[in-house]
């Protein structure tokens, strides 16, 4: 429930640190009021009595936005977390757990919470929500608190809509766009944006928007020196320690691995590309037909995470060359129109995701059960232990397609009852083939265990290099259909009542293989779970298949939702209740109950027993869960909008409260082998808190805006085999600080020549955060002194004492017991100033981005054992400078 003190505190801070979600209109020199449709209509934002933020394309062009990753900076209640360009997720209202590792995010398929769209059509993608550029853009809507009637699975916290402007029929148009920069320390970024609109006749108009944006490195991957800082080698002691596999480890010779071919300044590159084309057609005085294309490419080059050991802000050692390319071709139509009293909406879209992408993958046998097999040589005589040079790589090759359909229905808006209904269609396939290179260097020079067997779809049948090691070839189908409706009725002339509900069915089909499962694959794994108890004990045997069958006797593991092809099934209904007051003509009231979902995930090593088997541990007995299953949250908010002082001052606020049950996770333990990234059920969690958000014209010329997010989140309750192992009962979930606020003015002013002169300051202040669900700091940072030779300097919240991690006897490098605690991100505050003029054709603008030349912990990335830490570009300075030409 909500604590008071924090309430209060909210209340106290409203006008003094907040940020700018309703933002102003530079003509009129007045409060800007955006239509939005977020109820899957056309309404005034002050007007829908839904928690909305949006910015117009005008705004987000004052405030230099060109990415979904900008935007976040000004909106306190939404967190964007990731490695870097294209490999992020967005998280609202705190509702998250840990992310996938992006090596195999798109193999372990766990759903993102947050809906993301492009105009109708939902782009949202495990681990890699599409990075979609932003220009030529109408307005961005962020719809906080579960969507799930309205928008469907994955928007559980809330959904994002990226608007993108459409052919106009009313005139010739055109417009470029272009800016340089220069970082600190870093490479120039240059971008060009251009676009034209004509009106071929008066019933058909076409309109093409292109760009480039090359964003400059500023990471130096610097050489590495052992014993000062530099990668050290394999950190065998987690086996040494635990399973004592070399004879004499203290004095095992270590091969320290060499980055010297590799050393670059700035290395750290990314560059967009893309063009939209997009046709309008009148039918008639009722009818209209909008077809989009756009195509995007988006190629990085390096790392965006520093290492935290190093001195400086500015550098790591990466061992392998990194890249990341990242296409996609997306065609969406929209058919408008009324049936006569019934306003009709067909919208479809086709997208089509390829992905290639390279990575340093030597943090894999820097710790875990694992780590000396791969690394080192053992069981011989002493003197012939040796552990080699550890670098490797994984390279990823995934296409992903995605095909949706919706049909609604709207009755007018003019009566006192209202309807919106529709039907929605949506299947996706992903297929992915995943590579790794974990031989030491030297030690597996033709390769072991990478053998395909089963149902593997999407290699070609080509063969894979002599030095691959493990292979993921799986494809992962989602078919979804669902029937919506929300129904409103006015109460009264000031009073409105609504009930929304969503009935959906998906099935999620997992197939392929991998070259771990040398049983037959994981398709034929999945559909012997799916069938009798004879097909288990078939496909398993006598022995593994009976302790299987006894576990899912006892309740242990779950597997009535697949069927005998394998295919999990799930259907369900969902609501949502609101009631709205209009107090005044400009004040509006309102409450609502809503819910959100995700949808199960199966796993591609479902039934495999843990490889630890200490008696008392929390992996005695414990087998991966087949699948995951749905989580929900249900959420109930009291919201407040309202214009006051005859529109002078804008004040929005929200409080809410909402409960997750069946929390999904993605989970991977290095202490057994067996544990492949999966997902899992946590538990439950209770979030509460209070969005807020003004905006003041103080006079003709000033405006200051702002908004703050407070939140308390907390978990409730924690399934037996998550305790001692992910954060305890009353911490914190990750990733969302418990207050975060942004503020920003612009200052207009008239030049002799008629010309105006406008300057822009903006303060965006974050809190600590969480680094994950999983107590594994003191594990990872003992691997990181012995692999580095130093810590990483890095906060740890210490969350269980010292002998409780996991339960079991696992020890650091001292001998001693490890405690249980994450790592936590440091507070930061960013500033931006800008300084422009113009003419009303023309505007240049002088713009410094991260004023005070902050380094911010973004994210702290543990996925390879040691922690790196994703920072945000040192300070910029720039040009930016447009022109209308029509």
């Amino acid at each position: 429930m909500f604590k008071l003190k924090k309430v209060a505190q909210a209340i106290s801070c409203l006008f003094v640190v907040t940020t700018p979600l309703v933002a102003f209109a530079d003509d009129a020199k007045k409060i800007e009021t955006i239509e939005v449709t977020a109820t899957k209509r056309s309404v005034n934002i002050q007007e829908v009595p839904v928690a909305v933020s949006a910015l117009s394309g005008e705004q987000m062009k004052n405030l230099g936005i060109s990415s979904f990753q900008d935007y976040i900076e000004f909106l306190p209640n939404v967190v964007f977390q990731g490695t870097g360009p294209g490999q992020n997720e967005i998280y609202i209202r705190g509702a998250a757990t840990s992310q996938t590792g992006i090596a195999v995010s798109s193999v372990q398929a766990l759903q993102p919470s947050v809906a993301l769209y492009l105009d109708e059509v939902p782009v949202s993608m495990q681990g890699r929500n599409l990075d979609i550029y932003a220009t030529d853009i109408e307005r961005v809507e962020v719809l906080p608190g579960p969507q799930g009637t309205l928008f469907g699975a994955s928007s559980q916290a809330g959904t994002v809509r990226i608007i993108s402007k459409k052919p106009d029929h009313s005139g010739v148009a055109a417009g470029v766009d272009m800016s340089t920069s220069f970082t600190k320390g870093g490479d120039m970024s240059n971008s060009v944006e251009g676009y034209f609109n004509l009106p071929i006749t008066d019933d058909f108009a076409v309109r093409v928007v292109g760009y480039t944006d090359h964003q400059g490195g500023w990471i130096d991957n610097v050489q590495n020196v052992p014993g000062e800082g530099g990668y050290v080698g394999s950190a065998v002691h987690l086996d040494r320690v635990s399973l004592g596999k070399l004879a004499d480890p203290s004095n095992t010779p270590i091969e320290s691995p060499s980055n010297s071919d590799l050393v670059e300044d700035n290395f750290n590159d990314a560059t967009y590309a893309g063009v939209r084309v997009g046709l309008s057609y009148l039918v008639n005085d009722d009818w209209k037909v909008v077809v989009q294309h756009t195509a995007q490419t988006l190629e990085t080059e390096g790392v965006f995470a520093v290492d935290p050991s190093y001195n400086d802000d500015e550098s790591t050692s990466r061992f392998e060359p990194e890249t990341n390319q990242d296409v996609f071709d997306l065609t969406t139509w929209t058919v408008e129109g009324r049936l006569e009293q019934l306003d009709v909406v067909y919208a479809g879209g086709y997208l089509d995701r390829q992905i290639d992408a390279t990575v340093d993958y030597i943090g894999y046998t820097n710790g875990g059960a694992f780590a000396t097999y791969y690394a080192c040589s053992y069981g011989g005589a002493p003197e012939e232990e040796k552990c080699f040079d550890p670098s490797g790589y994984y390279k990823e090759d995934t296409q992903s397609s995605r095909f949706t359909q919706e049909l609604r229905f709207n009755t007018s808006a003019d009566n006192p009852w209202r309807v919106t209904a529709g039907v929605y269609y949506d299947t996706q396939e992903l297929g992915t083939v995943g590579e790794f290179e974990l031989g030491a260097k030297g030690k597996f020079p033709d390769g072991f265990n990478r053998v395909i067997t089963g149902e593997g779809t999407n290699n070609g049948g080509r063969p894979f290099a002599p030095e691959v090691s493990f292979v993921n070839d799986v494809t992962h189908e989602i078919n979804q259909i669902a029937v919506f409706g929300q129904f409103e009725y006015d109460l009264s002339e000031t009073v409105t009542a609504s009930i929304g509900a969503r009935w959906y069915e998906i099935e999620d089909i997992y197939t392929g293989a991998t070259s771990s499962a040398n049983d037959g694959g994981v398709t034929k794994r999945i559909r012997a779970f799916g069938g009798s108890d004879q097909d288990i004990l078939n496909f398993f045997g006598e022995d593994e298949g009976q302790a299987i069958l006894n576990a899912i006797d006892a309740g242990q593991l779950e597997t009535d939702l697949l069927d005998s092809d394998g295919v999990l099934t799930v259907d369900d209904t969902i609501f949502r209740f609101s009631v709205d007051w209009k107090a005044t003509k400009d004040v509006m009231l309102f409450a609502t109950y809503s819910e959100g979902f995700r949808p199960p995930v199966t796993a591609r090593t479902g039934g495999a027993l843990a490889s630890n088997q200490t008696s008392g541990s929390a992996f005695e007995g414990y087998r991966i869960p087949v699948y995951s299953l749905t989580d929900t949250l249900e959420n109930y908010e009291l919201g407040m909008k309202g214009d006051f002082f005859d529109g002078v001052v804008r004040f929005n606020a929200t409080a809410y409260t909402s409960e997750i049950s069946d929390l999904q996770t993605s989970r991977f333990d290095p202490t057994n082998i067996a544990f492949f990234y999966f997902t899992d059920n946590v538990g439950s969690a209770d979030i509460s808190g209070v969005d807020a958000d003004f905006t003041w014209m103080a006079t003709d010329n000033l405006m200051f805006s702002g908004a703050f997010s407070i939140l308390d989140t907390e978990i409730t309750s924690l399934n037996s085999t998550m305790q001692n192992i992910s954060a305890p009962v009353g911490s914190s979930l990750p990733y969302s600080a418990d207050f975060s606020g942004n503020l920003q003015a612009r200052y207009f002013y008239e030049l002799d020549n008629g010309w105006e002169g406008y300057v822009n300051g903006a303060l965006s202040y974050t809190g600590e955060r969480l680094s994950g669900m999983f107590m594994n700091a003191y594990v990872s940072e003992d691997t990181h002194k012995l692999v580095y030779g130093t810590g990483t300097g890095l906060k740890i919240e210490q969350e269980a004492a010292a002998g409780v991690y996991q339960g079991v006897d696992f020890n650091d490098s001292q001998g001693n017991q490890f405690a249980g605690g994450r790592y936590v991100a440091d507070a930061y505050m960013l500033a931006n100033l800008s300084f422009g003029v113009s003419n009303g054709d023309w505007k240049a603008e002088l713009f410094i981005d991260n004023l005070f030349d902050k380094r911010a912990e973004l994210y702290i990335d543990e996925q390879q054992f040691t922690p790196k830490v994703v920072t945000n570009r040192p300070r910029t300075i720039g040009m930016r400078f447009s022109y209308q030409f029509m």
